[in-house]
């Protein structure tokens, strides 16, 4: 076979092969629809990798980790604890808009308090831990 190299043996598996291919592909192709979609490819994988870069826990100015609240010797995540501060949160603005008479004036009432649980929610978690 003409051009074929051999390749270490690190880069024999199935994704290299795969890739090389790709390469050879868009070379053969030229300048036309093969070599757009690898470079559309490899942009998107670029992007995406630098992206995830700044969700590294040692990365220069990320946290260290999600917040996390021990309870009863384990640690939960914070957005469970907000979440369910939130979920509170709206079942007592509906006590309260039961009594003052809004409830009855929402057409979709579900919406709304959920959205209600979810403005509580986030705001526990913002003035809670400053996320």
């Amino acid at each position: 076979m003409r051009g074929v190299r051999s390749l270490p043996p690190a880069a024999s598996g199935p994704a290299w092969r795969a890739m090389m291919a790709a390469v050879s592909r868009a070379r053969r192709i030229g300048p036309g629809r093969g070599a757009r979609r690898l470079a559309t490819r490899s942009t998107i994988l670029t992007l995406g990798a630098g992206s995830m870069a700044g969700c590294a826990p040692g990365a220069p100015g990320a946290p260290l980790g999600a917040p996390a609240i021990s309870l009863f010797g384990a640690y939960f995540p914070a957005w469970l604890l907000c979440a369910f501060i939130g979920v509170i949160g709206a079942v007592l603005v509906r006590v309260v808009f039961i009594r003052v008479g809004l409830d009855d004036m929402f057409p979709v009432r579900l919406p709304v308090y959920v959205a209600v649980a979810v403005i509580i929610g986030l705001l526990v978690s913002f003035f809670g831990f400053g996320r």
